[in-house]
């Protein structure tokens, strides 16, 4: 009998998408209660071991063994003792595991039913740790405006952005008004005007906070009522203050190029210049989840030849890091504008949660055609705690990889080059990697020679590769990085090298 209670329960909660599970308790010598088992659970929602219906018979002692005797163990006993349904709202799940969040903060409910506990965990943290990281890397901020009482709602990248303290509240109509710069006043009204006709409103807006200048893109659209009168602005506000700047930069350097103001040693040193606004190069290692990376950035020999290639690494809010290369076909500032774009561009989709590397580079396929450029690209994403490499390319050289001595491409998989077909699919492989292993990611202009081989220099790259891996020494990464700087006269050259720590 109570197995087909625990069949019928099972059936019920395998059909409730939330994290649900009935308990029945262990009684021991005694009569007390010295455990609970599991006897039926939602496999909708796994816990955070990714464990689902597979903790059906499963003891939570063994289970969940931090939890014993704990304030929730404490709830069950005197819920499963007096009927009364209880809750915990901010329960704290510690785990010193490797690869398992720290600290997970719940909701739990708990009721007596049947003769045993049933129990709904709601995670609180995931929703508002992802808000928050989201705002912190895109530089952004929500608000909410209410047309009908007046008040203001604002998030913490808004106050972050407003360098505003959050005890002091949101900025008031009056004040956001006198903080706008005067000749952008207007722009108010026009967005306003938009909101009225229908449509979303889109403007950047320069504020005066502090002693410094920020521009901030502000989109916003209208909650209205059942007669269409609006009620509620919903708002997104970005700062854009470092890509205005950026771009201003650029179009100071691209005309002093055009108009041949300086010699051409000058012109060469606003090239580099150009270069090092777009994507500073670093000179020390970088260190990664899992990870140590270098970056080599060699431009090509003659003089204000400003090129297209690009890298970028980042931990990702999952710790797993993102990897990637890529070269915007021709050279001058077209080229450079057009990095630009593919950079800032990427920065962005992570910064939303895309984090699969062929669903970025469909994304970039898709920018590169709306611009009118074509190029390629490697992305990667590597999980350390698996070990796990998976990468996809668009017309791009394979990385090389490196294990004891013994270098081998990673078998690539297909991937047009970007720009030259709107609907293109880019697969994802795989590859383990294991300590101490190296993978170099470059630009063709590495490889690539107009007067020379182009194999014979791949070959000279792959001895180089192989040499360090064998006998890796006290800067392994950096030691590469010297062997394989080499300019090339016609081509720029960028190179990402990253190993396995142990």
């Amino acid at each position: 009998m109570a197995d087909d209670v625990a069949a019928l329960v099972q059936e019920v909660l395998s059909a409730i998408p939330a994290g649900c599970t009935w308990l029945l308790p262990v009684p021991g010598a005694d009569g007390a209660v010295v455990d609970f088992t599991v006897a039926a659970t939602s496999d909708r929602v796994a816990d955070i071991y990714g464990r689902g219906a597979s903790r059906r018979q499963g003891r939570l002692a063994e289970l969940y063994p931090t939890m014993v005797d704990g304030p929730l163990w404490k709830l069950y006993l005197q819920v499963l003792a007096d009927g009364v349904p209880g809750e915990l709202s901010d329960f704290v799940y510690a785990d010193k595991g490797s690869g398992v969040v720290a600290e997970s903060h719940f909701r739990i409910t708990v009721h007596r039913v049947l003769g045993g506990l049933l129990v709904w965990w709601q995670r609180s943290d995931e929703a508002q740790l992802r808000m928050e990281r989201t705002e912190l890397l895109g530089s952004l901020g929500w608000t909410e405006y209410d047309l009908i009482t007046g008040r203001s709602d604002w998030s913490a990248g808004m106050y972050r952005i407003f360098g505003r303290d959050p005890a002091d509240g949101p900025l008031n109509r009056t004040q956001q008004q006198a903080a706008m710069h005067p000749e952008d006043r207007g722009l108010s009204e026009t967005a306003w005007q938009t909101l009225d006709s229908g449509a979303t409103s889109d403007v950047t807006v320069r504020f005066r906070i502090g002693t410094a200048t920020k521009h901030l893109r502000i989109l916003s659209d209208a909650a209205r009522d059942a007669d269409g009168a609006p009620v509620k602005i919903y708002a997104v506000v970005q700062d854009v203050t470092a890509r205005v700047d950026s771009r201003s930069a650029l179009e100071t350097l691209a005309e002093r190029l055009r108009t041949r103001e300086t010699t051409a040693l000058a012109e060469h040193r606003l090239a580099a210049q150009l270069q090092h606004l777009i994507q500073p190069v670093p000179v020390e290692p970088i260190a990664l989840p899992g990870l140590q990376a270098v970056v080599g950035y060699f431009p090509a020999e003659k003089a204000v030849r400003v090129g297209g290639d690009w890298w970028h690494a980042q931990t990702l809010p999952d710790g797993t890091v993102l990897l990637a290369v890529g070269d915007v076909a021709g050279h001058g500032l077209e080229a450079a504008n057009g990095m630009a774009h593919l950079r800032f561009a990427l920065v962005a989709w992570l910064s939303i949660g895309i984090h699969d590397p062929g669903a970025l580079l469909g994304h970039l396929n898709q920018l590169c055609v709306q611009l009118g450029i074509t190029g390629t690209a490697v992305v990667a994403r590597h999980d350390p705690t698996a070990g796990r490499l998976g990468w996809a390319r668009a017309g791009h050289p394979p990385p090389l990889s490196a294990r004891a001595g013994a270098v081998a491409e990673l078998p690539r998989p297909p991937g047009l080059l970007l720009g030259a077909e709107a609907d293109t699919a880019y697969p994802v492989a795989g590859a383990l990697l294991n300590p101490d292993d190296l993978v170099l990611f470059y630009t063709d202009g590495l490889v690539e020679r107009r007067a020379a081989d182009s194999g014979a220099r791949l070959a000279e790259v792959r001895k180089h590769v192989a040499a360090v891996s064998a006998n890796p020494g006290q800067d392994p990464l950096v030691t590469l990085r010297g062997l394989l700087h080499e300019g090339n006269p016609d081509d720029d050259t960028c190179l990402l090298a990253v190993r396995v720590k142990a």
